[in-house]
């Protein structure tokens, strides 16, 4: 991490959800929204974003989901263009129908051992009902494609051989290991006490087959996992949502195989109505054109 200065934090906020916001941290705790609060991209950006360092040196920013994937592109994290659209054939998958097109909060994590990508979202099988709100959800299930360019993808297949739903998944390789994390989907009560809650599997594969799912590492009510290192790479910071944008909290560990700890409120700061979004580590050059470019702070 010697390289890295500081972090960038792409997120959407509670009162304009859906739309591109920064904010940026020198430590990784602490965390200012810039751009005076305002949009980074206009009108044009819809979605939860997810950015990713790639393999060209260019930064690729995912949004969209319903009903399609859209991929921005950048060389700098200030100048963003469309890249292209991408539509995912998911009900050719087994176990899921024609008819629903949802593609929900895609993520990307670029694989240097292989030199591809792995881009995931979450599918549902079943119709959204009114009168019954998590029948949607409880049929929610992890897919990925794979890439070499992020223009060409592989076909869409389950992740993940869990038989209950998963979201929000995000994958990280540490060591020979890889590391997803997940929104365990199902409903939280007696029956399921860790419905609701971020949960961690891994693989000495990239694509699995994962372990069962770890023990709860957040309370129950979290969603919209995020990581990051310290620069230092002595621990790793793991967010998460307490939705809807009530908070974020912040669990810590010195490896991502565990053990995980809640941070005390007291040691971190999130920008108020900051939601969904995702997280990476910046260069000095980086975080300092950033703030020229983007610096008046919304105290």
């Amino acid at each position: 991490m010697d390289q890295y200065y500081g972090y960038l934090f792409a997120h959407v906020m509670k009162h304009d959800y859906g739309r591109l916001y920064y904010s940026i941290s020198a430590d990784g705790l602490h965390w200012k929204l810039i751009n005076d609060g305002k949009r980074i991209i206009g009108e044009e950006y819809y979605g939860h974003p997810d950015i990713t360092r790639g393999h060209d040196g260019r930064f690729y920013l995912l949004g969209g989901g319903d009903p399609v994937i859209t991929i921005w592109v950048s060389d700098n994290l200030i100048t963003w263009k469309k890249w292209l659209d991408y539509d995912p054939d998911v009900p050719n998958a087994v176990g899921f129908r024609k008819g629903i097109k949802h593609h929900g909060a895609p993520k990307c994590f670029y694989d240097s051992e292989s030199s591809q990508y792995v881009m995931t979202w979450h599918s549902p099988s079943k119709e959204p009902v009114a009168e019954e709100p998590e029948r949607v959800w409880s049929s929610m299930r992890t897919f990925y494609v794979l890439s070499k360019d992020m223009l060409h993808f592989s076909e869409p297949k389950r992740l993940f051989d869990f038989s209950f739903a998963t979201i929000d998944v995000i994958i990280r390789k540490e060591g020979n290991k890889y590391y997803a994390f997940i929104k365990d989907e199902r409903w939280a009560d007696l029956s399921c006490p860790t419905g609701k809650t971020i949960r961690m599997s891994y693989s000495d594969n990239l694509l699995g087959p994962y372990t069962e799912p770890s023990l709860p590492i957040s309370p129950n009510w979290r969603e919209a996992p995020t990581l990051i290192q310290k620069l230092d790479g002595s621990q790793w910071y793991l967010y998460y949502e307490e939705y809807p944008g009530m908070s974020y909290g912040c669990s810590t560990a010195k490896k991502l195989s565990g053990d995980w700890y809640n941070l005390q409120w007291q040691s971190y700061e999130v920008p108020k109505g900051v939601r969904h979004g995702g997280m990476i580590a910046i260069t000095e050059k980086e975080y300092k054109d950033l703030m020229s470019i983007y610096g008046n702070i919304q105290e």
